[in-house]
């Protein structure tokens, strides 16, 4: 049986300021966790503490220091850190009496890094926020200048559009009236296609105050030209003022134009380039993650995207959630987190902030060249294929068509014209087309095509994009989807009927077929 060591609250809090790798286990029920806990400790309950490990401690190397309600439990679960092979496991010195006695602080509830961190965002910031009330007052005058037409008057209220900053779920149980559910990091993307008139004011709310200020202040520093403020005290406030609430609403934010998801992106880019968040290719993750160091992979997209498909190796981590509860997702202080997306800027945005709260943050940028703005991809398979999952971002064209000089320009004359189609062999010939030592495009097939970006783990985008040719190559039954009329689909069957007519007037079909025997027929 192991002795384990023991690790002073002066030596955690040197290696927490130094950015080095540590992990500081709360192994009492939540409950008593809430109550008080140093500020970069994680809820691990020492019942779930096997469940939970793999996945949350993901290097069994990681220093681990541990305590609980008494030296039992925080023995315990040493115990069973050190039989799932962690090697580096230690006790905290006299427990949370030792941590206070050494001058520590202790923080209630949970998600405390974030919601301290939201609140020093407000302060140094100066997020702006309405009160409940003053809200309400806009959407009642925003509500009087519908009704009266939309017709602008002298000292009108202008219009307001109110955005859910927090999870789905969240919102369908209780939100603010009229209110659009724009999980945080969806907001910097998504909230142009809900307020593109830059005079609509545009109020964020979460059930409190962190998501508030986190997602006001992202569309801030993105630049929306709109006026933004937080609901101050969110959905608690909104109830505290006596106003009511909706329940069960099922809102959601639309889907944005490529334009608009570049600009997005650029915009965020903007911040974290400032926050100092690094850009990773498609080989750096598997050199970085060798043992020596602990890294977290996330997906920060939506769930319904990342239940699409996703990057092998990375873990669902809706951006908003994770900038909210980094103690859960993240419990290794000093590690690497590495973020993923499809473009929209949502892992960049999200990495700003995780840059801002002390992290080690890089984003996987996967052939960063191919999605520059002067690289267009384009595919040449059959438009079905197309339509069931694409390279992100390509176009679909006829391969007759790729000669036309009209497709260059709508494609805005990129530099680089990436040609693909399922395993890449029609791809080749198409861009062999293309090629002239003389041509204004440098034309490249991909090589393996669509089915090869897939394999190496990368995600493929799924329904119409950019069709740049009419889908002349596929013809459509009339009984295949819905919404058909009704004379079309009388003259499908009148032509079947008619077949048998047609055979005999070609008179080459050479068919012919078994028919029953006459009843009664001798045998």
């Amino acid at each position: 049986m192991p002795n384990f060591s023991t690790k002073t609250p002066r030596s955690v809090r040197q290696a927490l300021l130094a950015r080095t790798e540590i992990a500081l286990l709360d192994v009492r029920h939540e409950s008593r966790f809430a109550t008080g806990h140093p500020l970069f400790a994680s809820s691990f309950p020492l019942g779930h503490l096997e469940a939970q490990a793999v996945e949350r401690l993901p290097r069994r190397a990681v220093p681990v220091v541990v305590y609980g309600d008494g030296t039992d439990d925080a023995v315990a679960a040493a115990r069973r850190l050190d039989e799932l092979g962690y090697t580096d496991v230690s006790l905290l010195a006299g427990g949370l009496a030792g941590w206070t006695a050494d001058h520590g602080e202790l923080f209630q509830d949970v998600n405390a890094p974030s919601k301290a961190f939201g609140e020093l965002v407000a302060e140094a910031a100066e997020t702006p926020s309405l009160a409940a009330g003053e809200v309400a007052a806009l959407l009642r005058g925003a509500a009087d200048a519908e009704q009266r037409g939309g017709t602008a008057v002298s000292g009108a209220a202008p219009p307001v559009v109110i955005v859910d900053a927090r999870r789905f779920d969240e919102y369908a149980t209780m939100s603010i009236p009229t209110a659009t559910s724009v999980p945080g990091a969806e907001l910097a993307l998504r909230v142009r296609a809900l307020a593109p008139d830059p005079g609509t004011t545009v109020v964020v709310n979460c059930a409190g105050r962190t998501r508030s200020i986190i997602g006001t202040q992202s569309l801030i520093n993105a630049g929306l030209p709109n006026r933004v403020v937080a609901l101050r005290n969110g959905t608690i406030g909104w109830t505290l003022a006596g106003l009511e609430l909706d329940h069960g609403q099922a809102r959601r934010a639309p889907g944005v134009s490529p334009e608009i998801a570049r600009e997005a992106e650029a915009a965020a880019w903007a911040v974290a380039d400032r926050a100092g968040v690094r850009r990773i290719g498609d080989d750096e993750p598997p050199r970085l993650d060798e043992g020596r160091r602990t890294v977290y992979r996330f997906d920060v997209r939506t769930p319904q995207e990342y239940g699409g498909g996703h990057r092998p190796g990375y873990r669902s981590a809706p951006g908003g959630q994770l900038v909210q509860e980094t103690d859960w997702y993240a419990p290794v202080r000093g590690a690497l987190i590495i973020l993923d997306d499809d473009g929209g800027g949502r892992a960049a945005m999200t990495g700003s902030w995780l840059a801002q709260m002390g992290w080690h943050v890089a984003v996987a940028v996967a052939a960063d060249w191919l999605r520059a703005g002067q690289t267009a991809v384009v595919d040449v398979d059959a438009s079905r294929r197309y339509l069931a999952g694409h390279v992100p971002g390509a176009a679909w064209a006829l391969r007759a068509d790729l000669s036309r000089p009209t497709l260059l320009d709508r494609l805005g004359r990129p530099d680089r014209l990436v040609v693909t189609s399922s395993d890449g062999y029609l791809a080749a010939w198409a861009a062999a087309d293309l090629s002239a030592p003389a041509a204004p495009t440098r034309v490249l097939a991909l090589a393996g095509g669509t089915e090869g970006w897939a394999k190496s783990g990368r995600r493929l985008e799924l329904g119409q994009g950019a069709m740049l040719s009419p889908a002349l190559d596929v013809y459509r039954r009339p009984y295949e989807g819905t919404g058909i009329d009704p004379t079309v689909m009388q003259a499908y069957l009148d032509w079947e009927y008619g077949l048998v007519g047609q055979l005999g007037r070609d008179a080459t079909h050479g068919f012919w077929v078994l028919t029953p025997r006459a009843a009664g027929s001798a045998g």
